[in-house]
């Protein structure tokens, strides 16, 4: 009895993640940070301020109106360090680094995991304005990326179950049915191309991260110190995890768009698009629900994230999980109560 009353008062912390190339994105409450292993096998550190703690803006409180602010918000700035994380796996990185001045890099590198971390230091406000100027190019491509990647999603899973649920006779006229139907297909869609896209090796090697980045999480919730010994006994499962978003997104879709009047295929494109942001939202308050209780509701509620989860992560390496703990260190708040979820 104790320990299951232990179990459901762990703590459970603010900070999330995301797996990149080569490396792993921590946002806390008040920090952001992201690691990534260089060709040379050094570690980059870089951080910045976040506003998600108890100074946070309205939007990031208020129920509904959070969950579709803060998947967009995650959405632009997981690619945005998507993509930065490439351009440190290219070589011209390597060598514009060893270009860059001590004033450039900061002082002693310092230590994480057994890896040297070299820690990108605030710039001075000539290279800022430079830099901004040099980054409005890319800034445009990496928005069309997103724009592009949006766009590629919403054909993928939200008009191809439609249309194809559409072609059926039988069903055509029966919303609550076809709902169902397209929801099916959706997931069918969703699992397929998870798992189709886990069978290249970059992809692969991006899942490990996202599992070392899992374990860490779970580590800090665990109230252990992060040293790879302990991270490496934790599991790569999380509630909270990215995959049972999305599951949950596409369950949720499936009961909004029961109470869709419309049969015709277009109409119903339309109107899903329409109330994206609000199955989006409600998705986001089950997901926190999930996330801080433990009941049979929310069991099946995360049963199926969790199941995909073992396409979306693999058991990491040290190497990794050197990684995970450089990224969530920063993102620590000193306050506990301000990283509480």
């Amino acid at each position: 009895m104790g320990k299951s009353d232990n179990t459901q008062e762990k703590f459970k912390s603010k900070i999330g993640g995301q797996a990149l190339i080569e490396g792993i994105m921590m946002l806390g409450p008040t920090k952001g940070a992201m690691a990534c292993r260089l060709p040379d096998g050094t570690v980059d550190l870089e951080t910045w301020d976040e506003n998600n703690g108890k100074n946070a803006p309205w939007y990031r409180k208020v129920p509904l109106v959070r969950g579709c602010t803060g998947f967009a918000i995650s959405l632009v700035k997981g690619y945005k360090y998507m993509m930065k994380s490439a351009e440190k796996q290219m070589p011209e990185d390597e060598e514009d680094e060893k270009k860059k001045t001590k004033s450039d890099i900061g002082p002693e590198p310092a230590i994480a995991g057994g890896a040297a971390v070299s820690v990108n230091s605030t710039v001075s406000s000539e290279e800022k304005t430079e830099k901004k100027k040099e980054g409005s190019g890319y800034d445009f491509v990496m928005y069309l990326g997103i724009l592009f990647g949006v766009v590629l999603a919403l054909g993928l899973f939200v008009m191809l179950p439609k249309w194809i649920v559409g072609l059926i006779p039988s069903v055509k006229e029966n919303r609550f049915l076809r709902s169902l139907l397209e929801g099916v297909v959706k997931i069918v869609l969703f699992v397929a191309y998870m798992y189709l896209t886990s069978l290249m090796k970059d992809i692969r090697r991006q899942f490990m991260y996202h599992g070392a980045e899992h374990k860490t999480i779970a580590c800090h919730e665990a109230e252990l110190p992060l040293t790879v010994e302990n991270i490496r006994k934790q599991s790569r499962f999380h509630k909270r995890c990215g995959t049972s978003f999305i599951f949950i997104v596409l369950i949720v879709s499936i009961f909004v768009m029961c109470f869709v009047p419309f049969t015709v295929t277009w109409q119903r494109i339309v109107a899903s698009l329409v109330l994206l942001p609000l199955v989006v939202g409600i998705s986001y308050e089950f997901i926190r629900l999930a996330g801080n209780n433990d009941n049979l509701f929310t069991r099946i509620l995360s049963a199926p994230g969790l199941a995909m989860q073992r396409i979306t992560t693999r058991e990491p390496d040290d190497s990794m999980i050197e990684i995970a703990i450089a990224a969530m260190t920063p993102c620590i708040p000193q306050d506990k109560e301000e990283d509480r979820w």
